[in-house]
């Protein structure tokens, strides 16, 4: 559905260029001489970039409909990953080159929201933080307490993170999906 540009608004999903891109912030600019424009910041929701993008005031956008659905990752075979959809049931395979990095932080049985445009899967959304358990480190050295210091560590899901010295193998630990980093012991 094509929508003035002047209708926009932050979360709205268009299509520009044959992509689906979602409004992240927009700025009406009414310049003292000529005619007014739209200056739009958008996320490409496949693999998501930002880009900065201009429009006349009198363009119309096509409007559409992304299904934000929730998962639950059950298991890998091969380079395909195996989701459950948790309203109804269904099987859903995304390839492991649509999860690029996110993998590292897939546990078994984790929810995760995904965007579908047109019946495909655009991308997934992990939970900010979860709880691993810390499956390898070296040892930390007697009196190692909160010191600044740290130290590689492989957890439950496979990824090496930097832990601090006094995490030690079988620790439960906070990590930050989207960065990577370790943020507290859980227990």
């Amino acid at each position: 559905m094509a929508v003035s540009i002047n209708q926009v608004k932050n979360g709205l999903t268009i299509l520009v260029d044959g992509e689906v891109y979602m409004i992240i912030d927009f700025q009406h600019v009414k310049p003292g001489k000529g005619a007014a424009f739209v200056r739009v910041k958008i996320r490409n929701m496949r693999t998501g970039n930002v880009l900065e993008k201009t429009f006349r005031g009198e363009e119309k956008i096509e409007d559409v409909f992304v299904e934000e659905r929730r998962l639950q990752y059950q298991y890998a075979a091969g380079d395909l990953y195996h989701f459950m959809d948790q309203e109804n049931f269904e099987d859903i395979t995304i390839s492991k080159e649509l999860l690029q990095d996110k993998i590292k932080f897939l546990k078994d049985n984790s929810e995760v929201v995904a965007y579908f445009y047109k019946g495909q899967v655009l991308n997934i959304n992990l939970p900010n933080f979860i709880n691993v358990a810390v499956t390898h480190t070296e040892p930390g050295i007697k009196g190692d307490t909160a010191k600044s210091g740290m130290k590689p560590a492989t957890i439950e899901t496979g990824a090496v993170i930097l832990v601090p010295l006094f995490i030690e193998v079988g620790d439960i630990i906070k990590v930050d999906t989207r960065s990577g980093e370790y943020i507290e012991r859980a227990r």
